[in-house]
């Protein structure tokens, strides 16, 4: 029993802060109400009337009549799409008022296990970003149709869980629960026997028996509902429904029909980023931009502060974030309006300790020691040539036919295009005109030296080739281009520079962005690296791209669990029935 803390809220001692003159929103409640909040060291002593806290010593903060709510909070949310090592990364999000984070650091497990993810909750510390850890439910994620650098098993699951930061298992994909995969169903097991721990689902397209059996099975949240519908569809059955508003999925606004206007309970439903470019956090924010968003859809207001607070601490059973009230750790925003014109973050304070005063920055996170197991992560088994690339044609054949797959100009889901291609020296080639390119990803941890090849269209790329060492959920190197000699000196330059992104036109680098640590991560600041990369998305622009963050689109074409189609280093995938396919399929006559 914390006694200081009894003493300040009965008024015995004074507070060490008083947050004065506010409105509070109470998300237990759904009211507003004059009052303030008296903080004792990382906790809330005393809510509403609170002037007997102050005495000497205390500091007063001046509300000025704007809105005191939690910390945000979101549910789900993988900080390495942002390409930031995590201490910048906790300095741009905490900015907007994001105090707390659930994540699995999913991607940084791929290439360097379970030893990167604490070595980057490690780095974490030093911040006052609080990141609660959602082990990965396997690793890696599509077992059979692609090579990863780390590994997870039921075991190291099992161990991670005891972590005191571990919140459950993350991203358990419905057709491996519907498939009845033992590993899987060993970690639910685990998870249904340890109190406070819960399972994160990946129902993609989930509906009727496929959902209850993934409900009965344990399944207790959701990211992946991409209609109102399907919001519904997952509360209903008593799974939380994670309202998505990525960077490469923006789906939120109409989400939020199956609430609007209508006299829904939203207990079961919450925020959250997902995948969020670095450039939108710099350009507009985090969870702050989804309330706007949310209040431009009819949202109202306490619900909005809601579904980023006390419903996301609910959704893992966390019992000491989310809400103003004593005894709950001093996660607290001062917000400027209660409407999407005049919303904004002012000042935040994350553990009692203030960051963000009226917009300014009070804290700065120096550069990390990185682990080792972090670095030097990109090792090719064998050389990568133009030949490499090459997919061979049927012999005799001048034309054959092939599938493409598209990916849709809004989300990363693909869809498989039937096309006609020609037959150049023995190789199948593109078509820039049908807007068919080619498309390889390379395996980049020494294990096997593997080169998926296939076709894609829905970029438009006219010219060049791109290259990433981040390619969900197996982060080898993605390659797309009009040319095989581009492609291989893309790929090469990556492995050399120790990975990035990079854009290479007529045999020379054009743009190029550096991600030393696990080929992912950069440690340069939000705005540094957004810069950056706005300068290599204009560029690919400029060679025709319809798609304004290809990078970030470009590493979901190489995730086999999202539809329908997908390339890893074992080839090209039908996600539908998780078969490795010829992308040749016949020749025309």
């Amino acid at each position: 029993m914390d006694k200081e803390l009894l003493a300040v809220a009965g008024g015995s001692k004074p507070a060490d802060v008083v947050i004065s003159n506010g409105r509070i929103v109470n998300v237990y409640t759904g009211e507003i109400y004059d009052g303030g909040v008296a903080i004792s060291g990382q906790t809330i002593a005393a809510v509403g009337d609170v002037d007997y806290c102050v005495g000497e010593g205390t500091k007063i903060i001046d509300a000025e009549g704007a809105f005191i709510t939690p910390g945000f909070i979101d549910g789900h949310i993988h900080p390495e799409s942002s390409d930031l090592a995590i201490r910048p990364f906790a300095e741009a999000v905490l900015k907007h008022g994001t105090t707390s984070i659930m994540t699995d650091l999913h991607e940084v497990g791929v290439v360097s296990g379970l030893e990167g993810i604490e070595a980057v909750i490690e780095e974490n510390q030093a911040t006052d970003l609080n990141l609660y850890f959602v082990v990965p439910s396997h690793v890696p994620f599509s077992p059979a149709l692609e090579t990863s650098g780390g590994s997870f098993n039921p075991s190291i699951i099992r161990e991670a869980l005891k972590r005191p930061d571990a919140v459950g298992i993350s991203e358990c994909v419905g057709p491996y629960v519907l498939a009845d995969l033992p590993d899987l169903l060993e970690s639910l097991d685990d998870v249904a026997g340890m109190k406070g721990m819960t399972a994160q689902g990946h129902l993609v397209d989930m509906k009727g028996a496929d959902l209850n059996k993934c409900a009965a099975a344990g399944i207790s949240t959701c990211h992946e509902a991409l209609s109102a519908d399907e919001i519904m569809d997952r509360a209903r059955v008593g799974v939380h429904a994670m309202l998505r508003e990525s960077s490469a999925a923006r789906t939120l606004a109409q989400q939020l029909e199956c609430i609007v206007g209508k006299d829904i309970d939203t207990s079961m439903m919450s925020i959250v980023t997902d995948d969020l470019h670095c450039c939108d956090l710099n350009e507009t924010g985090h969870l702050d931009h989804h309330l706007k968003l949310a209040l431009s859809c009819g949202l109202p207001f306490v619900k909005a502060i809601q579904m980023v607070t006390i419903n996301a601490a609910r959704a893992f059973e966390l019992t000491d974030i989310g809400a103003l009230a004593p005894g709950k750790r001093a996660d607290i925003n001062i917000v400027s309006g209660d409407t999407a014109d005049d919303f904004g973050v002012v000042s935040v304070w994350s553990r009692g300790k203030q960051i963000v005063d009226h917009g300014k920055m009070l804290v700065h996170y120096e550069t990390a020691q990185h682990d080792p197991c972090l670095l030097n992560t990109m090792t090719l088994l064998n050389p990568i040539t133009p030949d490499s690339f090459k997919i061979a044609a049927p012999e005799g054949a001048t034309r054959v036919k092939a599938t493409c797959m598209d990916t849709l100009p809004w989300i990363p889901i693909t869809q498989p295009r039937e096309v006609e291609l020609a037959c150049v020296d023995g190789y199948v080639a593109c078509d820039v005109d049908q807007d068919v390119l080619y498309i390889a990803q390379v395996e980049r941890y020494g294990k096997n030296g593997n080169v998926g090849k296939a076709f894609m269209g829905g970029f438009h790329m006219t010219s060049g080739a791109i290259a990433s060492s981040v390619g969900h959920d197996n982060h080898n190197i993605i390659v797309m281009g009009t040319n095989f000699e581009d492609m291989s000196i893309a790929v090469n330059h990556l492995v050399e520079i120790g990975g990035g992104q990079c854009l290479v036109d007529g045999g020379e680098i054009i743009q190029c962005v550096e991600y030393p640590l696990c080929g992912l991560l950069s440690d340069l600041s939000c705005e540094e690296l957004a810069a950056k990369k706005g300068a290599l998305n204009a560029a690919c622009a400029e060679r025709g791209c319809i798609i304004s963050i290809p990078f970030m689109f470009l590493s979901f074409i190489c995730l086999a669990a999202l539809p329908a189609c997908a390339i890893t280093d074992h080839g090209f995938i039908n996600v539908l029935t998780l078969q490795i396919e010829d992308p040749i399929k016949g020749v025309v006559e």
